[in-house]
């Protein structure tokens, strides 16, 4: 298979035109779609920070859902989105508060319809990605080795949160272990969740959210290629953000 995963968008849905386009997608018919086939992969996190969330979440739903050329596996941002979403009572911070004025702008019919779009999208959509026989996860935090092929609670933590301590950094960000340093697996496991300034390629692990939201780059890695591809944020550079690794 060929597919071109996209790193954690939070909105950005100009640097998602300006990444698609230069991996050769044509926007004609309001989606991008690829001439030879290609197709797109999502890590999850669509919304919330950027400025047009509601856009990504009608696009991907129209690339997953009704043109059957893109998978998707929700990111933390999205599990908090959909609970959002049910009604249930979720804090309205650490970015959802954008998505939420977005949604708050549209008539009642408006916000039906994005609504049920995305659940149906989030509700059809796997823990995680398992593509190419195996060969290939796409998960939004990573995967650890042993928890390949399991859904259960801890796995599901893992994926949407990464390996965290259950301590927490001073600004209240959880603390997360480098699980890719100990990963040894054949699966290439394909991630993002953890800003990096560039994208962060260890062990057959590529972490490809490279901050875009936070003044970074979006960036796509081109599988079977291997390839790295990335486009600047028009976002405003948020240092502080990016974990370093060195």
């Amino acid at each position: 298979m060929k597919i071109d995963i996209i790193g954690d968008i939070h909105g950005c849905l100009t640097e998602f035109k300006n990444l698609t386009m230069k991996l050769g997608y044509c926007w004609d018919s309001g989606i991008p779609l690829h001439p030879s086939g290609r197709v797109l992969g999502f890590v999850g996190d669509l919304t919330d920070r950027g400025p047009d969330s509601l856009k990504v979440i009608e696009i991907v739903w129209r690339l997953v859902m009704e043109e059957k050329k893109a998978h998707y596996t929700p990111g933390n941002h999205c599990n908090k989105l959909y609970r959002y979403f049910l009604g249930n009572k979720v804090q309205v911070t650490h970015g959802l508060e954008t998505t939420a004025a977005e949604y708050s702008a549209l008539d009642s019919k408006g916000k039906r319809q994005i609504r049920e779009k995305f659940k149906q999208l989030y509700e059809a959509a796997p823990l995680y990605l398992t593509l190419d026989h195996g060969k290939l996860v796409i998960a939004h935090a990573g995967l650890k080795e042993s928890y390949i092929g399991r859904t259960d609670s801890k796995v599901k933590t893992f994926v949407l949160y990464g390996d965290i301590t259950g301590e927490k950094h001073p600004d209240g960000s959880p603390v997360r272990r480098d699980w890719a340093k100990e990963y040894h697996g054949k699966t290439t496991i394909v991630y993002g969740h953890t800003p990096v300034k560039e994208a962060r390629i260890i062990h057959n692990t590529y972490n490809i959210d490279t901050g875009c939201v936070f003044g970074g780059n979006l960036t796509a890695l081109r599988y079977p290629e291997m390839e790295i591809t990335s486009v600047p944020s028009t976002m405003p550079y948020i240092a502080e953000k990016f974990k370093d690794f060195a």
